[in-house]
């Protein structure tokens, strides 16, 4: 017979201590979708520039490897925030744009985007 007495309570704490399970967080299932290093700056990069094709993506965000450039653009494409549109042509052209809902983060970005000017100025200042 295993015991699992301590893993049980270690989730009944981790639910005390954030008030709710991981899961069920509005906060960390946003940020499941638009959090990690290059996420938001590919989206203000199509945002500002929509449609997108790859290859002016990976030019305006030189330190980001082919790799996860493509990586993150799959996944963002997957839950819904961007679209992808193939074109049959040689070389091959694809171009990424914001879905609706991924249009509805843009006023997010910018908040986002006005709290860093605001808090590089306090720590500057």
């Amino acid at each position: 017979m295993e015991n699992n007495t301590n893993n049980d309570r270690q989730a009944v704490i981790k639910q005390e201590i954030y008030g709710q399970p991981e899961d069920n967080c509005s906060m960390t299932n946003a940020w499941k979708i638009i959090g990690g290093k290059w996420k938001l700056l590919i989206l203000n990069a199509i945002s500002q520039q929509c449609p997108a094709r790859f290859g002016e993506l990976r030019k305006k965000m030189q330190d980001i490897t082919q790799t996860t450039l493509t990586a993150q653009l799959r996944e963002l494409e997957r839950d819904g925030i961007l679209s992808r549109k193939v074109y049959a042509e040689s070389p091959p052209k694809v171009e990424y744009q914001l879905t609706e809902l991924g249009k509805t983060l843009v006023p997010v970005m910018k908040v986002l985007s006005d709290w860093g000017d605001n808090y590089c100025q306090v720590t500057k200042g």
